[in-house]
């Protein structure tokens, strides 16, 4: 039966026209196999009759993995094509818009303010900062173990005032040795590990450099004065007459501590010329090799990772050649009588042509160490032309040639009476005259300028912090001024002292720093100091004022806090609003900020003023943002009533949409060191506005 069916199917494929390549029933092929004897033939072929329509190809969808042959298809496809070139320029036009947008906010930014104009400048006296030792002396280890008060002032730049090996006559300004620490400060590695530790906490810092003389114990002065090689014309030297025992110097040059400014040297015998103390010789700067040497003085401190100078005493750098005397302030004096300073207008010995090409010089050997990102080389430079402003802004360069980034401001140092009008008179001398595009500083104390309690009083120790503190620029603060320091009385000093070393009387503002209320100060852990502590170290010291509110000391770091949070304090306009006798007034504001800050500082006695009769588009209430007497912090002022006390100050803070800066009135009283826009839509500054 079955066989039967099996030899029946291939004729009903046959007949049915069915093709048949190889179908052969599993029976049949296994008795072919087995059979090998049997002759009948397989059919060949059998034919199926089928729907034209079935045998087209399935339609195909796009699938995830398909192969290379199968995507070229659908690829192909107008509506894949499209829309991938549609995907494709939009991704470029996306390329080319975000390119755009990124040059034209680099071209429309504003340069950013640099390390030196983003901080205020800690300046340290190391001698009376920290002694870490127990001798009395400060040292760069008690600089270092100090660091986190400056941290905590919110500061971030410090200056190290001189600390070279030295004979300390003139305290340590007539360097022994320019490659040395002197031992009362401690070693080169004490240096080092200060330098590291300062850097470690973000920190940069700058140190003096006096490049006009050295000490006559200097190894370049030993060599010069025996007349050996190269170094015989280090030093300025020339013949003087002798008769009857007595010197007669070569012209009447005055020194700035006063007498002639030669000095007999009997080992050349010649006389050599010294600005400043006899034991101080200057160096001769029309000497190529001695500006060589200056130069690589530089790169060595550069090399060791300091961020910046300052550079003293430049304008005597050179002095005439001719010799000639210089001429009499008062033409009737007798000639023989002078020996003030002041006596003679110093017309060959400072400021002398070619000085301001040697102070580039310097500037350019900084600039080979500024190459690296944030790592730019401050210059700053001792510039301090009471009398000529113009000859001060000289130091600052020209618009192609870089000299000093600025020379430093005194002022408001160098005031001779207190008020609000010789506050703003301080101010606008400095600003109406300093080259557009440069950056202004201020400092109101330094080593060499009594302290400010005991210059202009205790009272407006606050309010001119804050002066300091809100100004366009940097603020420079003399250590010690954050928790208004004094000087130290003459009737602190023994007479033995005194008659030993008349440094004691000379400088009473380098006394030592009072960190707390302990013995000494917390200076030093030794039995003495090297020059006593101020008498009132037991209320006016860091670690007391840490805990009042109303400490000068946290006064300074809010108003710290304020110069470093807020843009219109930071770098924006000033406009002075009103001066008198007793208040100066001015205003910080900011484009595209509708916030502004108003300073209202009194210099004088009780005052009330009514601003809004000033400023018209003031509103009728502004907010105290930081007083000198903090329990006023946030209450709100009349402007048309504003009321302050003797040495009050009060950081006024208001909306405003029409700033002061844009009035007519006020045009010539407003300026701007590095003008910035701001954006609210952004949240970027902007130049172009």
């Amino acid at each position: 039966m079955v066989e039967e069916e099996a030899k029946s199917l291939p004729m009903e494929l046959s007949e049915k026209g069915v093709e048949n390549n190889g179908f052969v029933q599993n029976e049949a092929f296994d008795e072919k196999e087995t059979d090998t004897s049997s002759h009948e033939e397989m059919p060949k072929t059998c034919s199926v009759d089928m729907d034209p329509a079935a045998a087209e190809e399935p339609v195909l969808k796009p699938y995830a993995g398909m192969p290379k042959e199968v995507l070229l298809k659908f690829s192909s496809q107008a509506r894949y094509r499209v829309t991938r070139e549609i995907l494709f320029w939009l991704i470029i036009t996306a390329a080319v818009v975000l390119v755009c947008a990124t040059i034209a906010i680099i071209a429309l930014s504003p340069k950013c303010l640099d390390w030196w104009q983003a901080s205020p400048i800690y300046q340290i006296y190391p001698r009376s900062f920290k002694d870490s030792n127990m001798d009395g002396n400060g040292d760069l280890k008690g600089i270092q173990e100090k660091l986190d008060h400056i941290t905590y002032l919110n500061i971030k730049t410090i200056w190290i005032t001189s600390f070279y090996k030295s004979p300390l006559k003139d305290l340590g300004y007539g360097a022994e040795d320019f490659y040395a620490i002197d031992p009362m400060f401690g070693s080169m590695s004490d240096f080092e590990n200060l330098l590291a530790a300062i850097h470690d906490r973000g920190l940069k810092v700058i140190m003096d450099l006096i490049p006009n003389h050295t000490s006559d114990k200097h190894r370049w002065f030993q060599l010069s004065r025996n007349r050996t090689g190269k170094y015989t014309d280090y030093y300025i030297w020339q013949d003087c007459a002798q008769a009857g025992g007595s010197v007669t110097p070569p012209n009447n040059w005055v020194s700035v501590f006063g007498n002639s400014s030669w000095q007999f040297d009997d080992v050349r015998k010649q006389c050599y010329l010294h600005q400043f103390g006899k034991e101080q010789p200057d160096l001769n700067f029309h000497n190529l090799a001695v500006q060589q040497e200056i130069h690589d003085i530089i790169k060595f401190w550069l090399g060791k990772g300091i961020d910046g100078f300052s550079f003293s005493a430049v304008k005597f750098l050179l002095e005439a050649t001719h010799l000639r005397d210089e001429p009499q302030v008062n033409k009737s004096q007798n000639p023989e009588s002078i020996t003030a300073y002041s006596q003679l207008y110093h017309d060959y010995t400072t400021t002398q042509v070619g000085m301001h090409d040697i102070i580039r010089s310097f500037r350019q050997t900084l600039n080979q160490f500024s190459s690296e990102p944030g790592r730019y080389r401050f210059m700053g430079s001792d510039g301090d032309e009471k009398e000529d402003i113009e000859a001060t802004m000289m130091y600052y360069g020209t618009t192609f040639i870089q000299e000093a980034d600025f020379p430093f401001n005194f002022n408001l140092i160098n005031m001779k009476n207190l008020s609000g009008n010789s506050i703003f008179e301080a101010v606008n001398l400095w600003m109406k005259n300093m080259p557009a595009g440069k950056w202004p500083n201020w400092a109101v104390g330094s080593p060499n300028a009594a302290r400010i309690s005991s210059r202009i009083g205790k009272e407006y120790v606050n309010v001119m912090n804050m002066l300091l503190l809100t100004l366009p620029g940097t603020p420079v603060t003399y250590y010690g001024e954050e928790i208004g320091m004094g000087n130290i009385a003459s009737e602190n000093v023994s007479e033995e002292r005194m008659n030993s070393d008349p440094v004691y009387v000379t400088f009473p503002e380098k006394s030592p720093m009072q960190w707390d209320g302990k013995v000494n100060a917390g200076f030093t852990e030794g039995n003495s100091s090297w020059l006593p502590v101020n008498s009132d170290y037991q209320r006016v010291n860091v670690e007391i004022q840490m805990t009042w509110s109303n400490s000068t000391l946290n006064l300074y770091r809010e108003l710290t806090l304020l110069r470093n949070n807020e843009l219109p304090i930071h770098r924006g306009w000033m406009c002075y609003i009103w001066n008198d006798s007793n208040v100066f007034v001015y205003v910080r504001e900011l484009d595209g900020l509708d916030r502004v800050f108003m300073m209202v500082l009194n210099f004088g006695q009780e005052s009330t003023i009514d601003l809004k009769a000033r400023v018209p588009s003031l509103p009728a209430e502004a907010i105290i943002r930081l007083s000198t007497n903090f329990s006023n912090a946030g209450k709100a002022v009349n402007t048309k009533l504003i009321k302050t006390e003797m040495g009050e100050g009060l950081v006024l803070e208001y909306k405003t949409a029409k700033p002061v800066h844009t009035m007519e009135a006020f045009q010539g009283r407003c300026f701007v060191a590095e003008k910035a826009c701001y954006s609210s839509a952004f949240n970027l500054l902007y130049v172009n506005c």
